[in-house]
C-alpha cells in the first residue's frame, strides 16, 4: 500500500537538510585536514633543549 504523494514542504525541507549536511561534512573535512597537516609537520612536538640534541 503506497502512501500519499509527498507534500511540497517535505521536498523543500529535504533540499535544505541536504545542503546543511554537505556544508557540515565539508567543514569537518577542512578541520580534519588542517589537523593532519599540523600533526605531520610537528607543530605539536615539545621544544627541544640543547641537552637533548
Amino acid at each position: 500500500m503506497a502512501l500519499g504523494k509527498q507534500h511540497e514542504i517535505h521536498t523543500r525541507r529535504y533540499g535544505r537538510n541536504l545542503g546543511v549536511g554537505l556544508l557540515l561534512a565539508a567543514f569537518i573535512a577542512i578541520i580534519f585536514g588542517l589537523t593532519i597537516v599540523k600533526v605531520t609537520r610537528g607543530d605539536y612536538e615539545p621544544p627541544r633543549t640543547e641537552a637533548e640534541s
